[in-house]
């Protein structure tokens, strides 16, 4: 068997955490489609071009290292180089990272592999924009309106962002790759969450990805002054909010499954004084689950609860719904095929969904697909924190290359 050398990924995930470090909090700050950002990108593809990689970046930004034919199908192993405010180390670059290395480890082996292998690192994949550009374009998930219309959270139009990097919001949808150009798309991928370091599992075989809906709720009452309106004839928005928030176990007990999760995440109360009753309450739902049909139920439960609750506080309810992902399901046979290297290695392991999406669920509907996950010390990340044990890194490593040759042969 062919092994990685961890040394190599230590040494290069630490000279990719050094993009954006910041020294006062230590975490990094590398968002899409800044100047940073595309610092790394031309140090990732000066490493593809080291191995003798024909090297790219495409429209969207995506860096793109290929080993082989340029005109026969390929498999992709894909992950994201960005971060969000603050980040960890691993989130995203130990997926292209490790897909570099299982370059190196069959270039020294002189390993036969029958498919042209590439290695993407994708771009603005946490959302700067409100999507995940790199793996929309490259699985032609865009649209110009879109394109012309997303702004970040600070107003900057993702079209001035994107010439600001040398790039063209036309060339963006140029980077759509055809179906039959995809022999397969792999990932490996910290799990982000406590369930593998609690279950003492090192790998995590992954099955789908959860689908999620979104939406902005409005309940409003009337603001009142705090001393003088009675407990009684109040039209408090805030206890509204507070009722529901104690509904949400109930709402999974009766309508969902163990997969299911629902959370407030935002909440922004108006007028805001400690010395006035909220008049409105403006908040966050996000739902998930790995079967549709459980989400519209889950849906369908919150609209009849808070409906519920706004009668019962005086309060005039309405919702948005700002988007709604489907779930996505992993190729069975990639699946088992991950399965099999995994016990064949005799790692521990635990088949699993992920409740976050990641650039391979835009891939679901146009190639094989498989994904495996290592633990994250504490269930940490998206922050300074974040950190993977050297060991599991090997192993989940191990196990991309060992389902990648596989793949290949």
């Amino acid at each position: 068997m062919s092994s990685i050398n961890i040394e190599r990924i230590e040494n290069d995930l630490y000279e990719l955490s050094k993009f954006g470090f910041n020294e006062k909090d230590k975490g990094i700050y590398r968002q899409g489609l800044t100047e940073i950002d595309m610092e790394a990108r031309q140090w990732m593809m000066q490493k593809f071009k080291d191995a003798g990689l024909t090297t790219h970046m495409d429209g969207a930004g995506n860096v793109c290292g290929r080993l082989g034919d340029p005109d026969k199908p390929a498999i992709l192993i894909g992950s994201h180089l960005d971060s969000v405010p603050a980040g960890g180390m691993f989130d995203g670059t130990l997926g292209v990272v490790a897909g570099l290395e299982c370059i190196r480890v069959i270039q020294e082996n002189n390993i036969d592999v029958n498919c042209p292998i590439e290695i993407i690192g994708t771009s603005e994949e946490e959302g700067r924009f409100g999507g995940m550009l790199g793996a929309q374009a490259l699985s032609g998930n865009l649209t110009l309106e879109w394109l012309e219309s997303a702004r970040d959270p600070k107003g900057e139009y993702l079209k001035d962002a994107l010439e600001k990097c040398g790039l063209n919001v036309h060339d963006t949808l140029r980077a759509r790759r055809d179906p039959s150009s995809m022999k397969a798309f792999l990932e490996l991928h910290i799990e982000q969450g406590p369930v593998l370091e609690n279950s003492n599992k090192c790998i995590g075989v992954v099955d789908g990805i959860s689908g999620v809906f979104k939406w902005l709720v409005k309940l409003k009452g009337k603001a009142d002054h705090a001393g003088t309106a009675p407990m009684d004839m109040r039209s408090d928005a805030f206890m509204g909010l507070a009722d529901f928030a104690h509904e949400i176990s109930r709402i999974i007990d009766e309508e969902g499954t163990d997969k299911s999760r629902i959370t407030i995440g935002r909440v922004d109360l108006k007028p805001g004084y400690a010395h006035t009753i909220p008049g409105e309450a403006h908040f966050t739902i996000v739902g998930r689950d790995m079967q549709e049909d459980v989400m519209h139920q889950l849906a369908n439960s919150c609209r009849k609860v808070l409906s519920s609750i706004a009668r019962k506080h005086k309060l005039y309810f309405e919702y948005e719904q700002m988007s709604w992902l489907e779930p996505k399901h992993f190729s069975p046979e990639v699946v088992d095929l991950i399965e099999e290297e995994v016990k064949a290695l005799d790692y521990s392991y635990m088949k699993m969904p992920s409740g976050a999406g990641h650039d391979i669920q835009f891939f679901t509907d146009l190639t094989p697909t498989g994904l495996i996950f290592i633990p994250s010390v504490g269930g940490v990340s998206h922050a300074p924190d974040e950190w993977s044990h050297w060991d599991d890194v090997e192993k989940g490593t191990q196990v991309l290359l060992n389902t990648l040759l596989r793949l290949a042969q």
